[in-house]
């Protein structure tokens, strides 16, 4: 692949303006971004892979109007751009089997934006959304170069040193949960719950003890920092995702011996009052108010309550505005006109007042319609579809270590998919690159030659 003479022309000639101007110490940002335009064109894997490992790290950069994130993926675009027009990409990597739900998705999405009720708020939904939308696009043409194995632990290791972060330091904590580089803790749950069957992967798959030791002791600190963050919806999720995970390697139960049991119960014995033990009242507290759930939104537990109110909210404005609903990104501007907000409002102020649904699903079918929800329902849905059709194509190839990999990334990507119940996060980056690579996965699955058998 030959580096275009055009584009090291205008860095050098960018590098030169830089000396002669009055900031000279930018020339070696330049001479950087130089080199790292050179790789990404070369390797542009390399540069998906950096966005995947830093966006548990973006909080270093909120201050900052370019993060590491930006200036990736604004790079990777425009590289990509550029071998689709040399033909260095065939542009035949774009099929997905996701187009026409998503196509279906946008039509409405442009539509409830012509109709709605705030052109403002409208815009910067729209500015987040086409983040993913970037994304997704970036996925299909480099997603069948990508490491697996290398995401996996990139992922694991860039969620990992934030929990490590939220766990000894107040600084990355809000009110006592940890929340890591995030100014919520339920999103900084739903990353650890989209890393810890990464994790186990790596534990299952390393090649010795030491390797194994140490990514158990990443799939640990992920534990106590799900406990730190005091999420109720992560421990849910977490629970289910480890469940499924359960099931898929159930054929190895048959390697159990009955001297095995001893230790097993043995082992139950310690881990689980020390899990108790180390586990934050704060957080048991929160678990036993699920128990009044049927309360509704006047409950004692006032996050509960919350959220039983922007379900009613959610619901009236489905009712009002079933086809186009009220405008992308308008949830908080009608509830913020509500009596709920008041009741809820610690201060006040306009920035507690004007609350989205946090609840993914709910706020995309209330403020796009109930059309565009379905059509992103069925996304997410035909995500997962793809993903256990790999898992099923390769143990047809017999292909046991895929066919793990696949199980894995298919308990990751649910982890997101129940997630977005209990987090407005529409744009969240995991969730399109990982809804670019199920369909990736399964072409690639599916045209891989399956072995001829023995006679």
């Amino acid at each position: 692949m030959i580096f275009p003479l055009s584009i090291v022309s205008f860095l050098g000639l960018v590098c030169l303006a830089l000396l002669a101007s009055p900031y000279p110490f930018l020339a070696p940002g330049a001479v950087l971004g130089l080199v790292g335009v050179a790789v990404l064109f070369r390797k542009p894997a390399w540069g998906l892979l950096g966005i995947a490992a830093l966006v548990p790290l973006e909080g270093f950069f909120k201050d900052s109007a370019l993060s590491g994130t930006k200036l990736i993926g604004a790079s990777l675009a425009l590289i990509l751009m550029l071998q689709l027009a040399l033909h260095q990409i065939p542009s035949e990597r774009l099929r997905s089997n996701i187009w026409r739900l998503l196509i279906g998705f946008m039509v409405f999405y442009v539509l409830s934006m012509l109709n709605t009720d705030d052109l403002g708020m409208s815009l910067g939904h729209l500015r987040e959304l086409s983040v993913g939308l970037i994304l997704f696009v970036i996925t299909l043409l480099i997603g069948r170069e990508m490491n697996l194995d290398l995401f996996a632990r990139l992922v694991t290791l860039s969620v990992t040193l934030t929990c490590a972060l939220a766990m000894f330091s107040s600084k990355y904590q809000d009110q006592g949960r940890a929340a890591g580089l995030l100014e919520d803790p339920n999103a900084f749950a739903m990353l650890i719950a989209f890393a810890v069957p990464l994790a186990l992967l790596l534990v299952i798959r390393s090649p010795n003890l030491l390797h194994r030791l140490f990514w158990l002791g990443c799939f640990i600190l992920l534990l106590g920092g799900m406990t730190k963050t005091e999420s109720r919806s992560g421990l849910v999720v977490l629970f289910l995702s480890l469940v499924i995970g359960a099931w898929h390697y159930r054929v190895h139960l048959t390697r159990i011996r009955p001297r095995h049991l001893g230790f097993a119960m043995l082992g139950l014995v310690i881990v689980i009052p020390l899990a108790i033990y180390a586990m934050p009242a704060g957080y048991v507290a929160r678990i036993q108010s699920l128990s009044i759930l049927s309360s509704g939104a006047k409950a004692q537990d006032e996050s509960l309550g919350r959220r039983a109110s922007y379900i009613v909210v959610g619901s009236q404005m489905i009712r009002e505005n079933p086809l186009l609903g009220t405008g992308p990104g308008t949830f908080p501007l009608h509830y913020a006109t509500t009596g709920y907000a008041k009741a809820f409002s610690a201060n006040r102020k306009v920035g507690d007042l004007y609350r989205r649904a946090h609840n993914t699903y709910l706020e995309i079918f209330s403020e796009l319609g109930v059309p565009a929800g379905l059509f992103f329902v069925g996304m997410l849905a035909l995500g997962l579809y793809n993903l256990m059709r790999a898992r099923r194509a390769w143990m047809q190839r017999r292909n046991w270590q895929q066919a793990d990999l696949m199980t894995h990334l298919g308990m990751s990507f649910l982890s997101l998919t129940l997630f977005l119940m209990f987090l407005s996060a529409p744009n969240q980056k995991y969730v399109w690159i990982m809804l670019a690579l199920t369909s990736v996965l399964r072409l690639k699955a599916e045209e891989s030659p399956i072995p001829e058998a023995k006679a």
